[in-house]
This record gives C-alpha cells, sequence and structure tokens, in this order.
C-alpha cells in the first residue's frame, strides 16, 4: 500500500542520506514514474528535499502519524495488550508519541476501566502526545496529565523547554517508550532530536523503563539520536517477527523481552 511505501521510501533516505530515483524504484520494487510521484508529495511536505534525479533526507525522518495509523496494525494491537498488562491500577506511567503507543493507551484504558478491573486506585497517564491526550480525556476513570511545550506536527508530540521543565519534576512508575529503533549496542534511538531529549527525560524519572516497538524497530541499524542505552531499559515488548540475534542480544544485557 501506499502509505507503506512513502514510509520506507523516507526510512530509505534517512539511513543512507541520498538516493537517486533508481536506487529507490529497485529497492521498492517500484517504477520510475511511481518512484518520482511519490519523491515529489513528500517534498510538497517538506519530509524532504527534492535533488536532480533524486532526493536527500530533509532531517524529518518519519511520516506524519496519521500515514502510519495501519501501518503493522495487528502487531502493535497484539504488543499493546500485551504492554497494559504491566500496568496496575494506582500506577502512574509515562508514554510518549506513536502509533504503537496509541494503542498502548487504549489498551490501557480498557484494562483500567473500573466495570472490568478492581484493583487499588485510578491510573495516571502522563504524556506529551496531543492525540493520545485527546483520546484518553473522555476516559473518566484516568488521570490524565499533559506536559507543556511545542507541537511537533509529525508525530503529535510536544517538545521543547517546557516539556522537559515539566517533565523533571514528576515521579513515574513506569514509561512506555515508542522507539525508531533498538539494539544491544545502541540502545533506543528515535529519528528526531527534540523527541529524543523529552523521551529521554521520561525514561530519567521512571522507575521502569519499557520500550515498545514492533519487529521492524528491533534491528542493529540505529536511528539518528540516542534516547537512552540499553542498561537503562528494563523491558522490550515486540512481536515475533523481531529478528531473533538483536533480540538475544538485547536479553544478554539484562532486559527482560516478551514477545507476542
Amino acid at each position: 500500500m501506499r502509505y507503506e511505501r512513502l514510509n520506507e521510501m523516507l526510512e530509505l533516505l534517512a539511513d543512507r542520506g541520498h538516493m537517486s530515483v533508481e536506487e529507490l524504484s529497485a529497492e521498492l520494487g517500484v517504477s520510475p514514474a511511481t518512484t518520482r510521484r511519490d519523491l515529489d508529495h513528500l517534498a510538497s511536505q517538506q519530509l524532504l528535499m527534492r535533488t536532480r534525479g533524486g532526493a536527500v533526507a530533509s532531517g524529518v525522518a518519519d511520516l506524519p502519524i496519521r500515514y502510519k495509523s495501519a501501518r503493522h496494525a495487528t502487531e502493535k494491537e497484539r504488543i499493546a495488550a500485551r504492554a497494559s498488562e504491566l500496568v496496575s491500577r494506582g500506577m502512574t506511567v509515562g508514554m510518549n508519541g506513536g502509533t504503537t503507543m496509541s494503542e498502548v493507551a487504549r489498551a490501557i484504558a480498557r484494562r483500567s476501566d473500573p466495570a472490568v478491573d478492581d484493583d487499588g486506585g485510578e491510573v495516571t497517564i502522563v504524556t506529551n502526545a496531543v492525540n493520545i491526550a485527546n483520546e484518553l480525556t473522555v476516559r473518566q476513570h484516568i488521570k490524565l496529565v499533559v506536559v507543556g511545550g511545542v507541537a511537533r506536527a509529525q508525530s503529535y508530540e510536544l517538545i521543547g523547554p517546557l516539556a522537559q521543565a515539566t517533565i523533571e519534576q514528576l515521579n513515574l512508575d513506569l514509561v512506555f517508550l515508542g522507539v525508531d529503533a533498538i539494539s544491544a549496542e545502541a540502545g533506543a534511538t528515535t529519528h528526531h532530536e527534540g523527541e529524543a531529549s523529552i523521551n529521554a527525560a521520561l525514561a530519567a524519572r521512571a522507575r521502569r523503563v519499557v520500550v515498545v516497538a514492533d519487529g521492524s524497530k528491533v534491528r542493529e541499524q540505529a536511528a539518528f539520536v540516542r534516547i537512552c542505552s540499553i542498561d537503562a531499559i528494563d523491558a522490550l515488548v515486540t512481536d515475533e517477527s523481531a529478528d531473533p540475534e538483536v533480540i538475544a542480544q538485547i536479553v544478554e544485557r539484562g532486559v527482560e523481552v516478551y514477545r507476542t
């Protein structure tokens, strides 16, 4: 589908910096004409820069979240359901943005509903993602804390000094981190430096750090900016498509891995 091809195109450019139309066509298995149309579409949204005969990464290495919502959807729902089992009533839970995090938020909201769960008090969710906040606002059994900041259109996340200052005042029982890549060597990484700073702040304030990522993110190739080292991560929730060699290396570093 087109949204998958567009996202893969941006990921290739993020990894390699510059690619020609011919190289992208060969990688994606589409015609040069289709590749040119896709590049022009992404350039019009300032997601890359067109060059003569190709394109270069613009520093924006991921698609706006509306393009990504259906990618690996089934896996993300299973991952979210498993992640939500790590949350108990009464916990304060931090969450960053992304499509997987949106699924986790929904799963937590369902599990912590008093109609199905009689344990303890309400769950408190702290997030810098405005789309997650919008969805959780109507869940009266969830206490919602939204950090301030400047909105980033690509991910709907609030970043910058305001968000950082708020997070630094909080104590979290658990933080769920959506990432662009995770490996034993590089740790948790993401494409955008502003998001990385906020994600690192969330991780630093939590007693337990859990990375939530579909199998395509469990890879040796790191994204642009480190969020935290593998030693700062307590658990990883992923799916069966994750590279077994990378998983084995992560387990060797003391990370508990849940595969759905």
